[in-house]
């Protein structure tokens, strides 16, 4: 059997098992600083008291913000799985609350290089980690660089936080933009969602995503749903000095509560695209397509 074949065999493979796979949302920004992996750690928290297995994988290998906020240094990270031979389970860190996470290291710029029998070894960890979680959030770097944009066109559903700030929205737009224009992109198949956060008031969360989705419609004649708004308060500020998730350190706290409706609102959401269960399997396979070779689907 050839590596296509195998690849094939992997990637089919998705669609046999008993569990459904992992739902997966990517979060990103279009800079740094707007506290994106604040959100992913926050909304890790809320979705795991409310019953779901949650994983994190740290896409953003440039900053290691969820293992710091996590308290937890890990053994090992992606490249130990492609280059060393380690087991997915044996890359998963354990965080607070039951929750766990990856990091992906110098393995995301090394996705680059894959030989095929490591494309193939990945895929099917991959496939085993769709076993073990019901949601994977992706915190990816900031920005249209690097492997960015790259998870976020292999990702069927998207959040995208951003703040009040004038550069920040021009900085999202700018993401989207890039997105919107890329042949691989299939807006069909793509739900973005808009996080406003450290706003002042529902109002000024709602205007932050009224401007862009505005320029979005106007420009790039696409559509971004608004997720919802996240409050700055003292809590908050006080939480991320302190390196740690609001939402355990002070789970009454504003910031927190509108934490916990978000993923209220995100788990109960059905209006979703029909990938949206393919899981983190395929939204490697997606990644690495380029990749493969022989013509492999």
């Amino acid at each position: 059997m050839d590596q296509a074949e195998k690849l094939r065999n992997v990637i089919k493979l998705n669609n046999q098992n008993n569990k459904p796979n992992a739902r997966v949302i990517t979060i990103t920004s279009g800079k740094g600083g707007v506290g994106k992996s604040n959100v992913a750690v926050n909304l890790a928290v809320q979705m795991q008291k409310m019953g779901q297995q949650v994983l994190i994988f740290d896409a953003d290998f440039g900053l290691a913000n969820v293992e710091v906020m996590f308290g937890a240094i890990p053994k090992y990270n992606l490249s130990d799985l492609i280059y060393r031979g380690k087991g997915i389970r044996e890359i998963i860190s354990d965080g607070p609350e039951g929750i766990g996470f990856i990091s992906g290291g110098t393995g995301i710029s090394g996705m680059n290089d894959l030989s095929q029998d490591q494309i193939v070894y990945m895929l099917r960890c991959m496939r085993e980690l769709d076993q073990l979680a019901d949601i994977i959030l992706i915190d990816t770097g900031a920005g249209i660089s690097g492997n960015v944009l790259e998870f976020v066109l292999a990702s069927p559903e998207v959040l995208l936080v951003t703040t009040p700030e004038p550069g920040s929205l021009t900085d999202s737009y700018s993401l989207l933009k890039a997105l919107y224009r890329n042949p691989r992109f299939d807006r069909e198949q793509t739900r973005i969602g808009m996080l406003a956060n450290r706003v002042v008031s529902v109002e000024e969360g709602r205007s932050v995503y009224d401007k862009l989705n505005s320029v979005v419609q106007q420009f790039l004649q696409g559509n971004v749903f608004y997720t919802g708004m996240i409050p700055q308060d003292h809590a908050l500020e006080r939480c991320v000095r302190q390196q740690k998730p609001v939402s355990l350190a002070e789970p009454s706290a504003r910031s927190a509560k509108a934490f916990e409706m978000m993923a209220a609102g995100i788990l109960n959401h059905e209006e979703r695209p029909a990938e949206l269960s393919a899981g983190i399997s395929q939204l490697f396979s997606r990644l690495l397509r380029k990749k493969e070779q022989g013509g492999v689907p």
